[in-house]
């Protein structure tokens, strides 16, 4: 299997060409993404999954803003964590070994890889450094709690500088989900 043509497959259709617009900035609207990747416009939650992927499709982070960018104006929101979460996970067999597909919230697909590596972040408000999914257009997804426990009982446990850190391997790609001891 051709994990180049797979990840194709996953991000058609997915995203609009943000880097040829080129808008005025307007300001900021009251939208906000929470913590568990919900959104919401002016503290009510946006219900139509349709509207929230067509935001998601426009959005990206510039310096250390979020912004949603259209053909005529971009407008900063607030993002409490990372705008995604990755709710599910599977495994595809490949000629470089088992590849890992992780599922957002938002029902986008990604195979964890040099394109979309994991880079231990840390969260805010705990300070914690939890593993995050490195999106395009400088945007991150957050493991979920319970995709975070489920990959964690299949890791294996490395020494990585001096520290114990639970890893997988992704194709060719090795990653660390956390350190073995912040796990209670």
């Amino acid at each position: 299997m051709d994990l180049s043509l797979l990840q194709q497959q996953l991000q058609q259709g997915r995203s609009a060409p943000l880097e040829s617009w080129h808008p005025p900035y307007c300001g900021e609207i009251p939208i906000r993404i929470d913590r568990e990747g919900q959104w919401f416009y002016q503290q009510s939650p946006i219900g139509r999954v349709e509207l929230v992927k067509l935001f998601s499709s426009v959005l990206q982070r510039k310096s250390d803003n979020y912004v949603l960018t259209t053909p005529v104006e971009e407008v900063a929101i607030q993002v409490d964590d990372a705008p995604f979460v990755l709710v599910n996970w599977h495994w595809h067999v490949s000629d470089a070994g088992p590849v890992l597909q992780v599922t957002t919230n938002l029902e986008a697909d990604y195979l964890i890889s040099p394109e979309y590596p994991v880079a231990l972040q840390a969260e805010p408000g705990s300070g914690l450094a939890l593993p995050y999914l490195q999106l395009p257009r400088g945007l991150t997804a957050k493991f979920s709690r319970s995709v975070f426990y489920q990959l964690a009982e299949q890791a294996n446990v490395k020494l990585i500088d001096n520290q114990r850190h639970f890893v997988l391997q992704s194709g060719g790609y090795q990653f660390s989900l956390g350190l073995a001891e912040d796990v209670v």
